[in-house]
This record gives C-alpha cells, sequence and structure tokens, in this order.
C-alpha cells in the first residue's frame, strides 16, 4: 500500500455549513451514548463533499473535537482508506476503472483521453485546477464496462469519442449526463431485454 499524499499547503480554517452541520449532527444522533466516535466515517466523507474533494488537517481536528476523540485517531481512519483524499483533486475527480472487463473493453482508451486532457500523471491536477483523474480496481460495473467515475456519479458504456466529450465538459465547468452512453437501462443487454418481456411492470 502506497503513503497518501498529504498537501503541503493547507487551510488555516474549517467549519461545516449549516446545512452540512445539520447533517453532521443527525449522523451522531444515529449512534449510541458513548459510541459516537463511529460517526467518522460519515463525517469524512460530508467534510470532502463541502471541500472540494479533499480534507485538509484542521477539518479532520475538527471534527476529533466535534467526536470528542484523539485527533490521531481522525488521521488513522483518513489516511487508511483510499476514498479520503487528502490533497487537493479538483471539483471533479475523475476515476478510471482499469480492471480486467474495462481494460480488455478499452479502458486504455479512457486513460490516454486522461492523460491527454487532463494531465500527463495521476493524481495532478488539470492546468485549470477544476479536475484531476486516477486509475481505480473495480467500481462494479463491469457490464457496463469501459466505465469511469466522476464525483458520485458512474458514466459507463463509453469509448473514446464520448470520454473527450464528457473530459471537456468537466474541463469548461459544466456537469455532463451520468448514467450508459449507449442508453442502456440499469445492465440490461444492449439489445435489450430477453426474459421477462411479456410481464406486466416487469
Amino acid at each position: 500500500m502506497s503513503v497518501k499524499k498529504v498537501a503541503t499547503n493547507q487551510p488555516e480554517f474549517f467549519q461545516f455549513s449549516d446545512e452540512n452541520l445539520n447533517k453532521a449532527k443527525k449522523i451522531i444522533n444515529k449512534y449510541p451514548e458513548k459510541k459516537q466516535s463511529s460517526a467518522l466515517m460519515p463525517l469524512l466523507f460530508l467534510v470532502q463533499k463541502q471541500n472540494e474533494n479533499w480534507i485538509p488537517l484542521v477539518a479532520m481536528k475538527y471534527l476529533a473535537k466535534m467526536l470528542d476523540i484523539p485527533y490521531i485517531q481522525v488521521y488513522e481512519v483518513a489516511t487508511f482508506y483510499s476514498m479520503y483524499n487528502l490533497s487537493p483533486v479538483g471539483k471533479y475527480f475523475v476515476q478510471v476503472c482499469t480492471t480486467t472487463p474495462c481494460m480488455i473493453s478499452g479502458a486504455g482508451k479512457l486513460v490516454e483521453v486522461c492523460k491527454n486532457k487532463i494531465s500527463q500523471n495521476q493524481n495532478e491536477l488539470s492546468a485549470n485546477k477544476i479536475c484531476s483523474w486516477m486509475e481505480v480496481e473495480c467500481l462494479g460495473a463491469c457490464v457496463n464496462a469501459p466505465m469511469l467515475q466522476i464525483n458520485d456519479d458512474y458514466f459507463e458504456d463509453l469509448d473514446k469519442e464520448k470520454t473527450e466529450e464528457i473530459i471537456d465538459m468537466i474541463l469548461n465547468d459544466k456537469s455532463p449526463k451520468a448514467g450508459s452512453y449507449k442508453n442502456r437501462k440499469s445492465s440490461e443487454p444492449e439489445s435489450g431485454r430477453t426474459t421477462l418481456i411479456n410481464l406486466k411492470d416487469a
């Protein structure tokens, strides 16, 4: 396992917005008294969503105080799990699946698009600082391969041209349409369903 990179330039202040503070309180209240440290993982994710996809050190200290736990406990969790980013990844964080089903379906072309349009290196911000990309292991959309994830959304059944369109949009701070780019519904066969087609509301 590689050591996660912690940003050199750190903000001096963090606090939840009023909306996210209310969400945080609801999350904490789901756990019994003296067990509220179990809320740490969803709270870290809430921090990341508020802070353009990364978690600064001052936010970890903020959560430690909120949950009345040692700061090192927050740091240990944040540095262990790959879903937490400890340095800026941009407003749009692109994760390209390159596990076997995606690889044999053309994921390499998606990677090349990211290299050519975002940055040559993984985990490196684009020239306008709005996005970055990285290769990841299976994202669980194997039937609709190749695919990539941008923030919380999946983009499936891609090819080079569609990927270029998607990346161009986020580089211009526009939100592309998520889902299948072959207009597939869920994980149905490309040619449509072959079973249960005569059942009402099936």
